[in-house]
């Protein structure tokens, strides 16, 4: 006698049912996860940027200008690549700075951090965070 062969239309609803419950328990993690990949990608940005200012201000004893020039950002290679989820900005006077990435796109979400500042002193901030502890896990 002949010994039917694969699997029946249950076993596969089951099997179709098992990875929709570990998708649905893993696609958050997931999201959170890169969330904060991309927010580390900017802290360290924002440090990119913050030396790129001191060499600035070593030049010509200014943050707001360089030989006359407004200070602007450079085009780095991490602001290209970062430009869908952050918009980073300056705001410089002769003798500070303020350096902030307010999120956009899908970087929305990320709401314990919101936006991140960086100024001359080395004092960092994210508007999402009410704690020096908060603060400190979202810069890294």
């Amino acid at each position: 006698m002949h010994k039917p062969r694969g699997f029946s239309l249950m076993e596969m609803m089951v099997v179709v049912a098992i990875i929709g419950i570990v998708a649905a328990v893993a696609m958050p993690a997931y999201s959170k996860y890169v969330l904060e990949t991309r927010r580390a990608s900017a802290t360290a940005c924002m440090n990119e940027l913050a030396q790129f200012m001191e060499r600035v201000y070593t030049g010509s004893m200014n943050y707001s200008q360089s030989n006359g020039v407004a200070t602007i950002l450079p085009e780095t290679s991490c602001r290209i690549d970062l430009a869908d989820f952050y918009t980073f900005s300056l705001n410089a006077a002769p003798q500070t700075f303020l350096l902030t990435a307010a999120p956009k796109g899908p970087q929305l979400k990320d709401t314990s951090c919101a936006t991140l500042t960086l100024n001359q002193a080395g004092i960092r901030t994210a508007a999402g965070a009410n704690t020096a502890a908060i603060v400190r896990k979202c810069w890294g």
